[in-house]
């Protein structure tokens, strides 16, 4: 009896379940195939050319069209089932109302994906940039239409949405230039030689391997240095003291100040440079009422 009902609703809808299936089978194979072609070509054309090809773009390109093939299947299906394609035509109908409600639960969605144009077009960073966003730091993995990935320094993937980073305060270590200004502060004790503790600073950091030779003025540096050391500020209980330096990059300022944080450290024990610590005297009520009355 089952049979007899399937097959009579087969000969009356025809071979409407079959399209659509076919469809929806070639719909993601054509996207894939599509994908791999523009790849490849991508390939083809960046080795061909003296420039490189903008792989941020491109790969922005490649997802909007595959967006776009998985639209035209889902209307192609629509188009095929009578009942949806006449709501489809009541939706349209009734286009103020409904453009409200789906304008409205879509705004994400439409603000992520023009937020992932944006960043292609005007491109704040690029595939493979070193950035900070939102006090987190790493490279760009990928630049999707909805959410933008970067893999942090401790291998973590972190999936941020696209107007989330369209609003942030982006740092890009990889714009333009990479070398970049490393410096970290020491304190010393007041009794501390300032002159031999900033002697000591300076030659840790020229015998560091990472150090990058580099003739250039910055703000605290002078183009003669290659490193710097100044007193910087007296707090409550030491003398600061900043080193500058020039490091190939971020990463390695990163392990470069570690370091130098540690064969300072070793070099100040070593000749007699004081790191204080905070300390505090106590004076109990009860002997501060002892020596009153010792005065009287």
């Amino acid at each position: 009896m089952a049979l007899e009902q399937t097959i009579a609703w087969l000969e009356s809808v025809g071979w409407t379940p079959v399209y659509i299936l076919l469809v929806l089978i070639f719909t993601p194979i054509v996207a894939k195939i599509v994908d791999v072609f523009m790849a490849r070509s991508f390939r083809e054309i960046s080795a061909k050319r003296k420039k490189p090809v903008d792989e941020t773009r491109h790969r922005m390109v490649r997802n909007i069209v595959r967006a776009v093939i998985y639209v035209l299947g889902l209307l192609v299906v629509i188009s095929f089932i009578p009942e949806l394609k006449n709501l489809s035509l009541a939706l349209f109908a009734g286009a103020g109302f409904a453009g409200i409600v789906i304008g409205l639960a879509a705004q994400n969605a439409f603000s992520n994906i023009l937020s992932g144009i944006f960043l292609t077009i005007f491109q704040p960073f690029r595939l493979g940039d070193r950035v900070k966003i939102n006090e987190e730091y790493g490279s760009i993995e990928d630049i999707t239409l909805r959410h933008t990935v970067m893999k942090t320094w401790d291998n973590r993937r972190l999936v941020i949405p696209n107007a989330q980073v369209n609003e942030s305060s982006i740092v890009n270590y990889s714009l333009n230039d990479e070398k970049i200004l490393m410096h970290f502060e020491m304190g010393i004790s007041y009794d501390s030689d300032i002159d031999r503790a900033k002697k000591i600073m300076l030659d840790e950091a020229m015998k560091h391997p990472d150090l990058l030779d580099v003739n250039e003025n910055a703000e605290f540096l002078e183009k003669k240095d290659v490193a710097k050391v100044r007193v910087v500020g007296t707090g409550d209980f030491s003398v600061n003291l900043r080193l500058y330096a020039w490091a190939r990059d971020q990463p390695t300022a990163v392990k470069m100040k570690f370091d130098l944080i540690e064969s300072i450290k070793k070099r100040f024990d070593k000749e007699g440079i004081e790191i204080p610590f905070p300390y505090r005297t106590i004076v109990y009520k009860k002997d501060l009422e002892r020596n009153q009355k010792k005065k009287r």
